[in-house]
């Protein structure tokens, strides 16, 4: 635990909310997590791309959040993954950010209409900023778990290079040809020290969208994007596909918190109507 997971606010060990537990958790950084939490009956189905609310008793509230799932819609055994940042003051992940392996919690869903379109072998375009990866990561497993991958680019931003969540899974499935993908990650603090040697792209990932394009030779006619993350990185994406001439519905969007109300805890999935 760290510093930043310090909170005063009690987390009941027993409630009639509770019907899962944590378990597994690693941490890639003090603020970013992988934590797994498993139905304690039977598990649920979902299309990868949809979020289940997870959350816990305290002061006799369940205080909740939603998550993306970022594991394989096939593969429930373990439980669900979900790809976290801590978020000081939050409300729920401070919260999170206590609980041992073999915690209950609570979990609801799924939810969320941010899915694939059946049958589509277009090159799917996945943008990303921050935890928002999650979703294709459950989109790209459960298609190589079927059988069926589609060809991928992958656009991913963070602050830092070892904020870079499942850099090293996509960084494998590139070199050695497991996913047809092409991963592009880049950082927007070049000039810090935890970004020294940084060997790859600078900028936020709405900064590059256009000379990956133009490097890959995506269109409209052999491309289609999703995008998830923050609202202002999202509508500027949203407007350069546009002028590219990407109909609307050849873009699709998940908006990590409502545009103007950034959350009080991050990798919240505010999915819009």
């Amino acid at each position: 635990m760290t510093d930043l997971a310090t909170a005063d606010r009690p987390i009941a060990a027993e409630s009639t909310f509770y019907n899962a537990v944590v378990s597994r958790r690693v941490d890639l950084t003090e603020s970013l997590a992988f934590v797994w939490v498993r139905y304690t009956g039977e598990p649920v189905a979902f299309e990868p791309g949809q979020y289940l609310t997870i959350g816990v008793e305290s002061n006799g509230k369940l205080v909740q959040r939603p998550y993306s799932v970022a594991s394989s819609a096939r593969e429930t055994t373990e439980g669900y993954e979900f790809y976290v940042r801590l978020v000081t003051g939050g409300l729920f992940t401070p919260l999170l950010w206590r609980l041992d392996v073999g915690h209950d919690m609570s979990m609801k869903g799924p939810k969320g209409k941010f899915v694939l379109e059946p049958d589509d072998d277009r090159t799917h375009v996945f943008i990303s900023s921050g935890t928002g990866i999650a979703p294709f990561i459950s989109m790209m497993k459960t298609l190589l778990a079927d059988g069926t991958p589609r060809p991928a680019v992958v656009l991913h931003g963070a602050s830092y290079q070892h904020d870079l969540g499942y850099r090293e899974l996509l960084e494998e499935w590139e070199s050695d040809a497991t996913y047809p993908v092409r991963y592009v990650p880049t950082v927007s603090r070049p000039g810090t020290s935890e970004n020294e040697a940084w060997p790859g792209r600078v900028g936020r990932v709405e900064a590059i969208v256009a000379d990956v394009f133009e490097e890959y030779a995506l269109d409209p006619d052999n491309s289609i994007a999703y995008i998830c993350g923050n609202p202002d990185m999202i509508a500027t994406v949203d407007q350069l596909l546009l002028r590219r001439g990407y109909p609307a519905e050849q873009v699709k969007k998940e908006l990590y918190w409502p545009k103007g109300k950034e959350p009080r805890a991050a990798g919240v999935t505010t999915p819009q109507p």
